[in-house]
């Protein structure tokens, strides 16, 4: 007798997207919206700088580890030829610049026709000229410092993505030269208004400075002048040891960010081949790190993001607030009478400020609790928790000093909360804590009530405008418990501890969101009518994955919708067939995690801070709590998620080859945009009012 025949081998490599061509993907949904003439002109722009800073942190953070072959966790790089990789990166990092470059030549020229002009400094009439002369010998030329590049000179460092000119020149036995210019970015504008009698004109301080770049070498004869820029590895380290405490320790990291090995260099395309050699082989770069492209280092395009322009952007909203929770009610009646979840920017993340505000005023608050990841320029949380601990409260701040790119915001702050008298920790060293936890223990009467928010988004009332987040206040009991024992443990020594109801992660996390699939799979062979439906960041644990392929085999239909990178391959005959992915790039950054089982009719809702990706699940302390209250679980379900899911505007949905397609409208079925929708109907969530 054989055995039976087994089925497909779920880790098998061939059923997994790589992460880093993923990632690719997103930044090629977001060129999108800045090439979608449906989007207001300013939005477009904000979109394609939004392009431009996606890709310098995936080369700081991604591709380092990548050039080290530094083992991933996952399948797709179990045999992975990490130079074949390598390639396959840079072709599509290639063709994506090239797109930057005509998105933004399109942009330029519809800018135009509304007003905002940015010329070459050829094309000024002789009076602007004349103004741009002046702004060089006054305001510029000050600043620059040319540096030969010659066998007396040591080839000079190139900052991490500082914005440079490469020089070429001949003396006077026309011996070839070369030197290098530093663009002043941030101390000068990248985009200089000139004066003009019609409408707003602008020229790049870089064309400025090529116009006088013969003032920089009398004597020398200019051939040349090209653009260039350096990116270098920023993915840095904290190294612990007996000698220094954490704080140092981090602060020490950040001074190796700036100066890590060059990880890609961006030119010209005119730049000349043998110049470019001259580079790469100083910076010890492969050709597979060289990208060409005319349209260099514009995340500086923000500036003109900036501009009061307002027909030319979305049109603001004023966010919902609950009458309960608004200015001049009892919040904390409020959270006590009922469970309230609040879904930003829709909904005004002021309430959760005037939640720590209140408490610092309250006279019976007795203790505050928090985790901060990023805080943001808003001090409005800060201060308040600041006012609390003059107030003679107990104040206890969980500060993340490792939130990269934010970790020397957060040791300013951590530094002036020590000094006054607020408890200041920084968790687990071997954890980032990426938990979103807010506690405010308040006597009433003679028993102490815990008042506890849990959310999806930092405590940043910048993002909280910008990020899509499900947030939620209450008062019960259990949860107070649970969110109480983990402060406890974060402020303590981190380990195993009974929760109600929270799944923490590197704990629980992980294993209980696997064998909530299997119970579906379970209930599914039962009733027939096994639904999994998800909305995260990201899905990349190979673990989580090949438990909805083994979920799609048995015949349980899942509902995926990720944001950004998605390793789990869809449409494979046999093994995912029953999974659909979709994605939403749009107006806001879609940051809210949601996890839903249908359960044979008894659903479960997760919701908090936790992605499905082994940084979150084994490196990060992590946290998802339970949507209880059945009316509201349904209303999540119905009046966010599912519209989610529906989107058939903005939605693209991943294909079995890694690639997305807009989602195709049935003849006859309405537009349905999501985010566009849930402006329109801000708060239908909390149910009839």
């Amino acid at each position: 007798m054989t055995d039976a025949p087994s089925g497909p081998d779920l880790y098998d490599e061939r059923y997994y997207i790589n992460r880093e061509l993923s990632w690719l993907e997103f930044n090629r949904r977001c060129l999108a919206e800045a090439m979608d003439d449906t989007n207001p002109l300013l939005e477009r722009v904000k979109f394609l700088a939004i392009c431009y800073g996606n890709m310098d942190e995936f080369f700081m953070i991604r591709v380092p580890g990548i050039m080290s072959k530094t083992p991933i966790p996952g399948p797709d790089y179990l045999s992975v030829n990490f130079n074949c990789l390598m390639e396959q990166i840079s072709a599509t990092v290639q063709d994506l610049v090239q797109q930057y470059g005509v998105c933004w030549r399109e942009l330029k020229s519809l800018l135009a026709e509304k007003g905002i002009r940015i010329h070459r400094v050829s094309e000024l009439n002789p009076d602007q000229q004349a103004w741009v002369a002046g702004f060089y010998r006054e305001r510029v030329h000050p600043l620059l410092t040319p540096l030969a590049l010659d066998v007396s000179h040591p080839f000079p460092f190139i900052s991490n993505n500082s914005l440079n000119i490469a020089v070429r020149l001949y003396d006077r036995n026309h011996d070839e030269l070369y030197a290098r210019v530093k663009v002043p970015v941030g101390t000068l504008p990248r985009f200089v208004e000139v004066p003009s009698s019609s409408g707003l004109e602008f020229v790049m301080v870089e064309d400025i400075i090529e116009t006088h770049i013969q003032a920089l070498f009398p004597g020398l004869e200019v051939d040349g002048a090209y653009m260039f820029r350096v990116t270098r590895n920023a993915d840095v380290k904290v190294t612990i040891d007996e000698a220094c405490d954490f704080m140092t320790a981090v602060e020490e990291s950040l001074e190796d960010r700036d100066i890590g090995f060059p990880v890609r260099m961006v030119a010209e395309a005119s730049m000349p081949t043998q110049m470019v050699k001259l580079f790469t082989r100083n910076l010890n770069l492969d050709p597979v790190q060289v990208h060409r492209t005319d349209a260099i280092e514009l995340v500086d395009l923000w500036q003109l993001v900036g501009l009061d322009f307002p027909k030319l952007k979305d049109k603001p909203f004023d966010p919902y607030t609950p009458p309960e929770l608004a200015e001049g009610s009892d919040i904390f009646d409020a959270i006590r009478s009922r469970d309230w979840i609040l879904f930003h920017p829709y909904e005004s993340f002021s309430t959760i400020v005037r939640f720590v505000s209140t408490a610092a005023e309250d006279p019976n608050v007795q203790s505050i609790k928090i985790c901060l990841y990023r805080i943001g320029k808003d001090p409005s949380i800060m201060k308040a928790l600041m006012k609390a601990r003059e107030r003679g409260k107990t104040v206890s701040v969980l500060m993340e000093l490792r939130a990269k790119f934010d970790e020397s915001n957060n040791i300013l702050w951590a530094r002036e909360l020590e000094k006054i008298g607020v408890h200041v920790v920084y968790g687990p060293v071997d954890l980032k804590v990426h938990s979103k936890l807010l506690q405010v223990v308040r006597l009433e009467g003679s028993r102490l009530v815990r008042y506890t928010h849990l959310s999806s988004g930092n405590y940043n009332s910048s993002t909280a405008k910008q990020y899509g987040d499900i947030s939620f206040l209450t008062a019960n009991p259990e949860i107070g418990e649970d969110v109480g024992e983990l402060f406890n443990a974060l402020t303590g020594y981190f380990g195993p501890r009974m929760y109600n109801h929270l799944l923490v992660a590197p704990l629980t996390l992980k294993s209980s969101l696997i064998s909530k699939i299997e119970r579906e799979i379970e209930v599914h062979r039962m009733s027939g009518n096994g639904y999994i439906a998800m909305k995260a960041n990201g899905l990349i644990d190979s673990d989580i994955i090949a438990a909805l392929y083994k979920a799609s085999i048995a015949g349980v239909r899942v509902d995926l919708n990720i944001r950004g990178l998605c390793c789990l391959r869809p449409g494979i005959p046999g093994v995912s067939e029953n999974i659909r992915v979709t994605s939403i790039v749009d107006r806001f950054l879609e940051h809210s995690r949601i996890y839903y089982f249908e359960n044979g009719g008894r659903p479960e809702m997760y919701m908090g801070s936790s992605d499905m990706m082994p940084r979150n699940l084994l490196a990060r302390v992590e946290v998802l709590f339970p949507v209880l209250d059945r009316d509201m679980l349904v209303q999540i379900r119905d009046s966010i998620l599912r519209v989610h899911l529906s989107d058939n505007v903005k939605s693209r949905e991943l294909q079995p080859d890694g690639t997305y397609r807009l989602v195709e409208r049935e003849e006859g079925e309405k537009k349905l945009r999501s985010q566009k929708w849930f402006i329109e109907h801000r708060g239908v969530w909390h149910g009839p009012q």
